[in-house]
């Protein structure tokens, strides 16, 4: 299917901003960038408060937003950005879309970044946040319910502790929605092949993402960097997979739901063939993006 009309349309505008790929930048250049384009806030939501929480090797950030005086529950959030770029900042619309969507207490994490802060760190402090939240989360309204979500890497980073919470006897998970997610180390799928130039995230984005994340390819291949190769993903959470036909992302997005499903986890796959990488952060002016949102806020509900 061609690019949806106002998808293409948005995607012109930020070529006008001159934006070169991620790989062709620094990290440093490719973070202020990153955060320029994609910063800022439209939807107004009834609380936000910042606090930090300890963690395996210091402080990190949270960010909590909640838009209803009665929570149905808790989502940690974790944000992409190949593990390299992203803030709470950056993050900051698609939470604040799901705070008000969804009824739940929604605890952005501002774990640390690639390449100072390589696998498994990120995942490191993303788990510590599930924690953290699984104990603490009503002090803000939220229940017992715990679910968790990202984008892209964050979607990596979701289904990781998705499994690492499986693994090691970890706290309870409702959900897992994994947008777009990261699921494995390989370049050699269809998608890749069609989508090589994008847009807004290419093969060599992610080929540079991946070399900031993983140290070897022994870490390329851990299970919980590559989720895809994990050798049981039985009795997971029930999850809700989204991909996008203009994604070089999109196969491996498809094969983890297949996978999920294989193993008798209950999962929901949301396929939209006319989006790009990235167009659930577009609700206000894409109307596909906007029903997506939708859906995905549905199930987490």
């Amino acid at each position: 299917m061609t690019l949806d009309d106002e998808l293409a349309a948005e995607i012109r505008e930020i070529a006008a901003m001159g934006v070169p790929p991620w790989h062709a930048m620094s990290v440093a250049s490719a973070r202020r960038v990153e955060d320029d384009v994609f910063g800022g806030t439209s939807r107004t939501v009834a609380f936000v408060r910042d606090l930090a929480i300890p963690g395996p090797r210091g402080e990190i950030p949270l960010r909590v937003y909640r838009d209803t005086d009665d929570p149905a529950g808790t989502l940690v959030f974790y944000h992409g950005g190949g593990w390299t770029l992203g803030t709470l900042e950056s993050a900051g619309d698609l939470c604040r879309e799901l705070a008000a969507r969804t009824d739940r207490v929604v605890v952005s994490v501002d774990y640390r970044l690639a390449p100072e802060h390589p696998f498994p760190e990120g995942l490191d402090d993303a788990y510590a946040a599930l924690e953290w939240a699984s104990e603490h989360a009503g002090a803000f309204g939220g229940a017992d319910d715990v679910a968790v979500a990202g984008t892209s890497a964050g979607g990596n980073l979701a289904a990781a502790v998705a499994l690492r919470a499986r693994d090691h006897d970890g706290p309870a998970i409702s959900h897992q929605a994994l947008c777009y997610p990261i699921t494995n180390h390989a370049f050699d799928t269809d998608s890749y092949r069609e989508n090589a130039d994008g847009p807004l995230l290419t093969r060599a984005d992610m080929e540079w993402f991946w070399e900031q994340y993983a140290r070897s390819p022994v870490d390329a291949a851990n299970p919980y960097a590559s989720v895809l190769r994990a050798p049981d993903h039985a009795t997971l959470p029930d999850a809700t997979v989204v991909t996008a036909g203009h994604d070089p992302l999109r196969d491996e997005g498809r094969a983890y739901a297949d996978a999920l499903d294989d193993a008798g986890t209950p999962v929901e796959h949301h396929h939209y063939p006319s989006m790009a990488h990235g167009f659930l952060s577009l609700t206000d002016s894409v109307a596909v993006a906007d029903d997506a949102m939708a859906a995905v806020a549905a199930r987490l509900r």
